[in-house]
């Protein structure tokens, strides 16, 4: 009899050393635990389809379908014969699988009818969607070539089939054998949810879930598993999260309570225009937090235009009348620079402390960024650590030792999913005392993301817009179906500009870099162009249907006194048309621009494509942005480009780029690094399990806030949100 494996035993040591190493070096699985751990992606039933149709060509597939057809027919390049076998989802879908080299004994094995998963990289040849010499295991009894699979078919006798992520040197049927494995040995963790919340919510024991969500009995078994597991994992990230929340509201913090007759008023008092409702609101929550003695830690959220940067000064301004500085920590020079501009021009003699004509309670605002030059770098530093600049406004170059602070009050960071967490927590750390921190974002976050991700901040919504903002038409141009639209979209363009108003064109690569990615295809293969770059565009555009135009070029390679003359051009309406990266997705504000043309727009996330048309309609004219793609109609890449022109309710698409992105990259696993230890919880499916676990949560750190009598689930805790996540959390 073999030995009882653990969460911590190799799994060397129980499925050989070849397959560990794969296992190891593909799907980063080191020990039974990490295997165990690595859920079904899904399950397919036996005699039931996979939707082939909605496959996207690039993605690596596990399909079970059923053979329909073979061919077999000479290649044209080379010697040899090309076997071509069809297979179909019972629902019209079919998919077509080529092996090259003569393969009689496939022919044999792949006949009509034989069901089974075939796993590989789907392509797109003359039309049809394909894999090329894809890995697969046949299922069902007798045929030529069974006794090759047999030990694989064990793995899916159930009627439910589970599906694993795989790499293409390790499918789903050879994950299966080995989960297979390492569970007839297996002795599970002791069960670290108390047993109070297992009784009151219903949940089943913890080995009986991992065993039921590998090898499920019935539906009903496979449901019970999967909801006590996301518990688990909805369970470890809130007890975190009340956790942080409960140790921060000990934290001390220099209270900016606002001053009568100081800056903030004499701003309020020359705004050229009234606040919105929601400003106002927003204003009084953020007022009553600085003057508190704990730090302020709230993220304000509001759609493209809503008057977010606004809210920030008036934070700002209060943080200088109480005698501290404020710092506003930008992701780009542009908007760093652009930020500079607009808060000198909003509080005109107001912050020109020093200079001819300021006002009597006048700030300095300083810029900081890394392009300055060297006596322009000594006097803003200077006016920083002396403290004469109450307003600092800056790139990452905020972080970089030698910019140091009289007495930081405030952070306040303008996009914050553009920062890592590393970078936010080195400008805080500039403060001898926990600064108040306001995190700012125009990407709207579902109210599950907020309670999950944000779960330790307050949250400010800003769903009004101001006065003066006209509505955006949004479109997608079918370039490959029909490439009259695309004709028409840049004589739109110029009808725009022949009105007196700018567009920008937008492109998803820079150009003249790297072009390994960009070798031309093999034969019979389908690989995707390069995406469009700007320095290709540009001069394209210039001697084709803009021609006649004024053009400019913006990208991030460019040094920074030329993106800054490039803007200030754009901006002064020297330039018609700006082509640019997504260096302009972000704070851009010229109010004559109107169009907006978004090429290979397939390429952008539904967030980004959001953002990128809150850069038209900032005027009293209507705004237009044109997606232009080359996506197939019926692709997931078409779906979410007309999702996005089909509405502007930012918190709609917020929802839509949730369904559609890994939950993990949501969680922060990209910037922390490691890979996402939530596998089962969906922020969108599972609000209401969220929401239940964090009312226990709350419960249990009221009554036990270092979980000491439960030290089975701190080490859980501790395990699915490790100390890199909680940091991430805690920082957020």
């Amino acid at each position: 009899m073999s030995e009882p494996a653990t969460v911590d035993t190799p799994l060397k040591k129980l499925v050989g050393d070849k397959t560990a190493k794969a296992l190891a070096s593909h799907l980063d699985l080191h020990t039974a635990g990490d295997l165990v751990y690595h859920f079904p992606r899904r399950y397919d039933e036996r005699g039931e389809h996979t939707d082939i149709r909605a496959l996207d060509v690039g993605e690596q597939v596990t399909v079970l379908a059923q053979v329909q057809r073979t061919a077999v027919r000479p290649m044209r390049q080379r010697r040899g014969n090309l076997l071509e076998v069809t297979v179909g989802d019972g629902s019209g879908g079919v998919l077509t699988l080529t092996f090259f080299g003569n393969q009689a004994w496939r022919e044999r094995e792949l006949r009509p009818g034989r069901w089974g998963l075939f796993a590989g990289k789907v392509t797109e040849f003359r039309s049809k969607r394909q894999l090329n010499g894809p890995e697969y295991v046949l299922l069902g009894e007798g045929g030529d070539g069974e006794a090759a699979v047999s030990d694989d078919i064990e793995e899916f006798a159930g009627a439910l089939i589970p599906v694993y992520p795989a790499a293409a040197a390790v499918p789903t049927w050879v994950i299966a054998r080995c989960v297979r494995v390492v569970l007839d040995t297996f002795t599970p963790p002791d069960d670290p949810l108390p047993s109070a919340v297992r009784a009151s919510r219903k949940l089943v024991g913890l080995g009986a879930a991992l065993t039921e969500i590998h090898r499920p009995s019935s539906k009903e078994a496979l449901h019970q598993a999967r909801r006590r597991l996301k518990w688990d994992e909805a369970f470890a990230v809130q007890v975190t999260l009340v956790q942080r929340k409960h140790r921060a509201a000990d934290w001390p913090a220099r209270p900016r309570p606002a001053r009568p007759g100081g800056l903030l008023e004499a701003f309020d008092a020359r705004l050229p225009y009234e606040l919105t409702a929601g400003q106002r609101e927003v204003g009084v929550e953020i007022a009553a937090d600085l003057a508190t003695p704990h730090p302020m830690h709230r993220l304000l959220q509001g759609e493209v235009g809503s008057g977010k940067t606004v809210v920030a000064l008036r934070a700002m301004l209060q943080v200088v009348d109480a005698g501290g500085q404020a710092a506003l920590l930008a992701p780009t020079e542009v908007l760093a620079a652009q930020h500079h501009r607009g808060m000198l021009d909003l509080l005109g003699p107001l912050g020109r402390a020093g200079e001819l004509g300021s006002a009597e309670t006048a700030t300095r605002v300083e810029l900081v960024t890394g392009s300055l030059g060297a006596a322009a770098r000594r006097r803003a530093l200077g006016e920083v650590a002396s403290g004469a600049a109450g307003i600092v406004l800056g790139t990452h170059a905020l972080l970089y030792e030698g910019v140091d602070f009289a007495d930081l009050g405030l952070v306040v960071v303008d996009e914050q999913h553009r920062f890592g967490v590393e970078q936010r927590d080195a400008l805080r750390a500039k403060a001898d005392q926990p600064p108040h921190v306001l995190v700012m974002t125009a990407t709207p976050i579902p109210r599950t993301v907020a309670m999950t991700v944000y779960g330790d901040l307050e949250v400010s919504t800003l769903s009004q817009l101001p006065r003066g903002r006209s509505p955006i038409a949004s479109h997608v141009v079918p370039a490959a179906e029909k490439p009259a639209y695309l004709d028409r979209a840049w004589r739109r363009l110029r009808e725009e500009v022949t009105a007196g108003h700018q567009a920008y064109v937008v492109c998803p690569r820079i150009g003249d870099g790297p072009t390994g990615d960009e070798e031309p295809p093999a034969e019979d293969d389908n690989v995707r162009r390069p995406p469009l770059a700007v320095t290709e565009v540009a001069p394209l555009l210039a001697e084709g249907p803009l021609h006649g135009l004024r053009i400019g070029v913006l990208h991030g390679r460019l040094p920074a006194d030329e993106k800054d003359a490039v803007m200030r051009s754009f901006a002064a309406g020297d330039l018609d048309v700006l082509v640019a990266t997504t260096v302009v997705e972000v704070g851009v504000d010229v109010p004559n621009a109107t169009v907006m043309i978004v090429l290979d727009a397939d390429r952008f996330g539904v967030s980004q494509l959001h953002q990128l048309r809150g850069r038209v309609g900032r005027g009293a004219a209507a705004g237009l942005c044109l997606l232009v793609s080359e996506a197939a109609e019926g692709s997931s890449a078409r779906e979410r480009l007309d999702a996005v022109a089909s509405t502007s309710d930012g918190f709609k698409l917020a929802e839509l780029d949730l369904e559609q992105r890994r939950e993990g990259d949501v969680l922060g696993a990209t910037q922390s690094g490691r890979r996402s230890h939530l596998r089962l919880l969906s922020l969108r499916r599972d609000a209401d399990l969220i929401r239940d676990a964090r009312a226990e949560a709350i419960t249990l750190i009221e009554d036990d806030p270092e979980l000491t009598r439960s030290p089975a689930l701190a080490a859980s805790v501790a395990a699915l949100v490790d100390e890199d996540r909680a940091e991430y959390l805690e920082k957020g």
